[in-house]
């Protein structure tokens, strides 16, 4: 009998800690630059897709690069948060750079060849030492097009992406990818909607002749690079449903289609 009891309170207790493994919410942590941050990009308005807007963090700046994020001591903030993961059943760390890489930068660029990949890498490496899961993305397509064809002057740094998610075995989400093959369905009206602001009636035309500018003068806020909140949504909606099918045990994690 006394055996009995004893094996009955030991299922007990590991149905006990099962339940509570299973009651842990999962979290994501979003790394990255103004593409993915609040008020420029689609990160604040993926975290609101989330059933539980408090597990999702975004922790995007704009003109960050895999280089400055790091040399800023952003990344420590993450790594602390990876390390006071009890409270979760998996971290997610989802990580988006390449804009801020480019050459032209200064104290943010790196080398395509030598220093992007490593620091990717790294990333990735570092993530799975603590425990959390990294999750690779090529960066958010721009919205310039040329005859009619958007351009995608992105695509050597989504390509380096590409081949470290595959050499470290991490889930990759291809939004560059899938961004450009629908900013180029639209069209550059229609993906002009998707900015911060209007598009100005005189964008991209020549000054005329004569006119000088005045300095110190307001700049509008449209660009064809950072996302207003029709971008926003349009965006954080396409990587929802890219974590999905990359990672289908977090479907169940956002909200139903009717509260988004």
């Amino acid at each position: 009998m006394k055996h009995l009891i004893s094996c009955l309170a030991a299922a007990a207790t590991v149905w006990a800690g099962s339940a509570s493994a299973a009651d842990k919410p999962i979290r994501f942590i979003l790394v990255g630059d103004s593409t993915m941050a609040n008020t420029s990009g689609y990160g604040d308005a993926f975290c609101a897709r989330v059933n539980r807007a408090n597990t999702c963090l975004n922790l995007a700046k704009g003109g960050r690069s895999s280089g400055s994020f790091r040399a800023e001591g952003r990344w420590d903030e993450v790594e602390g948060l990876l390390r006071g993961a009890a409270a979760y059943s998996a971290t997610y760390v989802l990580i988006q750079f390449g804009h801020n890489d480019q050459p032209g930068k200064p104290g943010r660029s790196t080398d395509l060849k030598t220093e992007f990949p490593v620091n990717m890498a790294r990333y990735a490496q570092e993530v799975k030492a603590l425990g959390g899961v990294p999750v690779l993305m090529t960066p958010l397509t721009r919205r310039t097009f040329k005859d009619g064809v958007l351009e995608n002057n992105l695509a050597p740094w989504a390509d380096v992406i590409r081949a470290t998610a595959a050499a470290q075995k991490t889930p990759l989400l291809d939004l560059n990818a899938e961004s450009y093959a629908a900013v180029q369905a639209m069209g550059q009206d229609e993906a002009d909607t998707l900015a911060m602001v209007p598009r100005p009636a005189d964008y991209g035309a020549a000054p005329a002749a004569g006119k000088v500018e005045v300095a110190g003068a307001a700049k509008s806020a449209f660009d064809r690079t950072h996302v207003g909140a029709k971008g926003a949504a349009y965006f954080s909606r396409m990587v929802m449903e890219e974590i999905k099918r990359a990672l289908p045990e977090v479907a169940g994690q956002f909200k139903p289609e009717s509260e988004q």
